[in-house]
């Protein structure tokens, strides 16, 4: 990934490379930045498969720590600041970085992290003399390009570790598939520690294309007026991200959107069509399904809003990716006919960081391989093949719930409330009281102690749990 970055830097130095409200950089910046970050790295004792914490806001710094570190040969852990304090401890405590990017306002936010700590702004001028030309690169499609954290149903994070090869296979089908292109504009205001984010950042830097990093924090009026404004053609969110746009869109149609990428939840595809098929050209829908285990998009289907539909499938699977819908003896069952849907293929990631019960767990001998040692991931996702070929996800066979883009245990939450004075027990539901718009619910059983506790303190403690 580094070295075709390197690539398109070389074809394209002056271009535009990534926009945002403080300032740009252009490939040629961007590139001799990230180099000297990578020598500053490699001198710290950074190579392959070494973990490098990045806890950035959505920034110049934060393109510039990805690729410094991909150009080290080693993996980064992205960590939203916006997370509770104790959830960004617990990912430091348990991927011990051997080094951790920040920003010097952060700092304080950081509960004294063990891992040495270099801030992107503050500390550049230490290493503004470094060399700016392009590092030998040592890096093999097997060693981890990053580990993202995903909800725990024992109460903790789980770090997903995602190798070089699986990241490279999903970019190389991405801009073949949809003909990325040096005129394209991507968005990006999805959180750092989604799986989506990433494959966002690199597409369009390997096609010579502008990367758009908007401020912090998600207001749909102005995201929409970026839109408008810098005639941005790509966009991929969760679709509850993408409704508020849609709403807007109604008075003020999409002047340059040609591809919108939804994934995450269920897409409402009655209130897509409503409104889109009323503009012509209208940007087309593609739900993209896949977890973090897989590098992120396993299969899609690509949609006209012109043409009704009550659902969407997941589609077909992506390139050098199989998917297989089988019982619970591992065998394939007939069309439509439900079952758990398996990820196989060039995607397949390496496992849970520290976990290898849960790693053996998850990741399972791949029966349909004639190739010795090959896995798949059992994604816990309920899944049916339609009559045209096409796979229609149906729900989960767990306690795991997606909202916003979320994927969450809700065994998680249940820990944290259990864990709180006056509370004994605790189940926690997604509930739908208005359709298309789930929420989660508790249920609490009181113990001897409850009087001490009050509501507004529940949720205050609840909320330094969980990530918004």
């Amino acid at each position: 990934i580094a070295q075709l970055f390197e690539e398109q830097a070389a074809r394209t130095p002056d271009a535009l490379a990534v926009g945002h409200h403080a300032g740009s950089l252009s490939y040629g910046q961007l590139n001799a930045k990230a180099n000297q970050l990578a020598r500053y790295l490699r001198a710290q004792g950074v190579g392959p498969d070494v973990l490098v914490g990045i806890c950035v806001e959505r920034s110049l710094e934060m393109i510039v720590g990805v690729l410094g570190v991909l150009k080290a040969g080693a993996a980064y852990v992205p960590l939203d600041p916006a997370y509770p304090q104790e959830r960004l401890a617990y990912m430091l405590a348990d991927a011990r970085p051997a080094l951790l990017l920040t920003q010097q306002h952060l700092l304080a936010g950081l509960s004294q992290p063990a891992a040495p700590v270099f801030c992107l702004d503050a500390d550049w001028p230490r290493i503004d003399a470094l060399e700016r030309g392009d590092l030998a690169h040592a890096t093999r499609a097997g060693n981890l390009a990053y580990v993202i954290y995903t909800s725990g149903s024992t109460g903790r994070p789980k770090g997903t570790a995602v190798h070089l090869g699986g990241v490279a296979n999903l970019l190389d089908w991405f801009v073949r598939q949809f003909a990325l292109e040096a005129a394209d504009k991507v968005l990006l205001f999805s959180s750092f520690s989604f799986d989506l984010t990433q494959k966002n950042i690199f597409a369009v830097l390997l096609v010579g294309g502008e990367l758009h990093v908007p401020a912090e924090g998600y207001d749909p009026h102005a995201a929409f007026a970026y839109l408008q404004r810098q005639a941005i053609t790509f966009l991929n969110c969760a679709p509850s991200a993408f409704y508020p746009l849609l709403e807007l869109a109604s008075d003020a149609p999409f002047s340059s959107l040609r591809q919108v990428f939804l994934g995450g939840e269920a897409i409402r595809a009655e209130l897509l069509h409503q409104v889109l098929a009323r503009h012509s050209p209208c940007p087309v829908i593609h739900n993209t399904y896949g977890p973090t285990e897989a590098s992120d998009v396993v299969a899609f289907y690509s949609w006209q809003p012109t043409t009704a539909r009550p659902a969407l499938p997941i589609g077909r699977p992506i390139s050098n990716t199989q998917l297989y819908i089988l019982d619970e003896r591992l065998q394939p069952v007939p069309v439509g006919v439900a079952g758990e849907l398996h990820v196989a293929g060039a995607g397949v990631g390496r496992g849970y960081l520290n976990r290898p019960d849960l790693t053996a767990e998850k990741f399972v001998p791949n029966p349909f391989s004639a190739v010795p040692g090959t896995r798949m991931y059992r994604t816990g996702d309920l899944a049916r093949y339609l009559a045209d070929g096409n796979i229609e996800y149906l729900g989960r066979i767990d306690h795991q719930v997606k909202l916003r883009g979320f994927r969450i245990e809700l065994g998680e939450i249940e820990a944290a409330l259990t864990a709180m004075p006056g509370v004994q027990e605790a189940v926690v539901l997604a509930r739908e009281d208005v359709a298309g718009e789930p929420r989660l619910a508790a249920y609490l059983v009181w113990n001897a102690d409850a009087a001490a506790l009050d509501a507004a303190a529940l949720r205050a403690a609840l909320l330094t749990q969980l990530p918004d």
